[in-house]
């Protein structure tokens, strides 16, 4: 957790990495009252919300949500956001886990996602519904 943010439910993401843009596709589509909106870090906004919680737009370590006007970073992001989904609740029992052992993994996988994953030469497009929950 750390610093406030104005904008409530952004999603930081790394646009150009393949696992981070279906993360946020599998958001999405699970986000039926359509809470979450999404910034790529390579877009203008993304980039002045990654450089205010110390996190590199040019090698991202994370991906961030904003919730509760509170930026949330590498394994508490990514409950947040799912424990906020329908059905997906029962994740915020993984909390009990020590953050030092949820960050580890969560950094094994993120050092690794363009090598494991691929990536993309640009940022991935949204479809057009999608597109309207998009912050530049």
């Amino acid at each position: 957790m750390t610093a406030k943010w104005p904008d409530d439910d952004v999603i930081l993401y790394d646009g150009v990495c393949i696992f981070c843009s279906r993360w946020v596709r599998f958001v999405a589509t699970r986000d039926t009252a359509r809470r979450f909106r999404f910034t790529a870090i390579q877009s203008p906004y993304g980039t002045r919300l990654a450089q205010t919680f110390g996190i590199d737009p040019d090698d991202p370590d994370t991906n961030a949500v904003v919730h509760g006007g509170v930026a949330w970073l590498k394994s508490d992001a990514a409950l947040t956001v799912l424990s906020q989904l329908p059905r997906w609740g029962w994740v915020r029992m993984l909390f009990a886990v020590p953050k030092p052992l949820r960050d580890a993994v969560y950094s094994l996988v993120a050092r690794n996602r363009y090598r494991i994953f691929g990536k993309y030469d640009e940022c991935f497009v949204p479809d057009a519904d999608m597109r309207a929950r998009v912050m530049e």
